[in-house]
């Protein structure tokens, strides 16, 4: 436990470099099959990769562009809503004053709250993005080096199995259930996202898009996904509108993201990841905690690869198994089946372990 400790706090102090770098990881890790499509119908090995390298970044740079774009449009419209929020303030204080709240305090809470100083915070932001430019090469660089060897990843994990055949099995799940999870959350998340905006968008609140991207953003957050991407446009509704406006937004958001979020795509991503709704709530807390607001998006793919490190490579580790699956399995009759060391993509990028690469099993020592 005490190793465990220091393991924490080393990785807390690097979670700068962790965290960008797992990202990377897990954006050529679900665009790796397109590389086996593209070997499978004999295209040249420089003209796969390059096509492979071109595809991560076009992901990257679609993220950074669209969030640049939503802070700018947000940045320019909050402004002009400055003295209708200071009036909902100060109304709020004088309610409260009424039922014996003292207004000395009220008064100096409310004058702590000064809309124009928020409104030229999220307008920093934007100049805030420069600073990210350092961030955002380097995480480009890794990007192209992991997309260059992602054709060898077949023949490494070929040596791995030769001599540690549970890890490369492990490797094998982590990298399929990651894929799977962001295939799933991806699907749901575009469809949480246009009935958003559609709702949104009738209802009359502003920047009804960026307020869609941002559910869709926010549901790779496991479980208060939701309620992240709520309260903005339930705020810009009062503002805009008034109550009817904001309450019209809560209860929209509440009966299409409960539902769809909270009710029915947990139960796929637990299925499909392996991972109990309790499980991914305590992860999300504590990746957060760990690597920051980098690590609530990441934090099924880090869990998952936690577990493939520490739970699934030891066949004795299984009863821990047990408490994390969202359905226990019967570790006996898995055992009995035969596993490749395979992660979608092998040496010559066909989505096959090579040939003669000895099979990983659970009861191989």
């Amino acid at each position: 436990m005490a190793a465990v400790v220091v393991v924490l706090a080393g990785v807390r102090s690097i979670a700068w470099l962790i965290g960008p770098a797992f990202l990377a990881l897990i954006i050529v890790i679900a665009v790796a099959p397109v590389l086996g499509w593209m070997r499978r119908r004999r295209w040249p090995g420089w003209l796969s990769t390059l096509v492979l390298v071109l595809m991560v970044y076009a992901v990257l740079l679609v993220m950074v562009g669209v969030v640049v774009v939503s802070i700018a449009r947000l940045a320019t419209e909050l402004p002009q809503y400055t003295d209708k929020a200071q009036g909902y303030v100060n109304s709020a204080t004088a309610t409260l004053a009424k039922y014996g709240v003292g207004p000395d305090q009220l008064k100096s809470l409310a004058d702590q709250v000064n809309w124009g100083k928020i409104a030229g915070l999220v307008a920093s932001l934007l100049g805030g993005i420069a600073g990210l430019a350092t961030s955002l090469v380097f995480l480009l660089a890794l990007l192209l080096f992991l997309s260059v060897e992602t054709s060898g990843v077949g023949a490494r994990l070929a040596a791995v199995a030769s001599d540690r055949p549970q890890a490369a099995a492990a490797l094998a799940d982590f990298a399929v259930g990651t894929r799977t999870y962001l295939i799933v959350t991806t699907v749901f998340g575009l469809i949480v996202a246009v009935l958003d905006t559609v709702a949104l968008w009738i209802i009359g609140v502003p920047l009804a898009i960026t307020w869609g991207l941002l559910s869709f953003i926010t549901n790779y957050i496991p479980n208060v996904g939701f309620i992240l991407g709520l309260i903005p446009p339930a705020l810009l509704g009062l503002l805009s509108g008034g109550w009817g406006t904001a309450l019209a937004v809560i209860v929209v958001y509440c009966i299409l993201n409960v539902v769809v979020q909270s009710v029915i795509q947990p139960r796929f991503v637990g299925d499909s990841v392996g991972l109990s709704i309790t499980v991914t709530f305590v992860a999300l807390l504590f990746w957060t905690w760990l690597i920051g607001g980098l690590g609530a998006i990441l934090a099924i793919p880090l869990t998952l690869l936690a577990k493939a490190l520490l739970v699934d490579v030891d066949p004795g580790a299984g009863w821990i198994d047990a408490f994390l699956r969202y359905t226990p399995v019967d570790r006996a009759a898995a055992d009995g089946g035969p596993r490749t060391a395979e992660v979608g993509v092998g040496p010559d990028g066909d989505g096959e372990a090579p040939a003669g690469t000895p099979a990983a099993s659970p009861s191989t020592p």
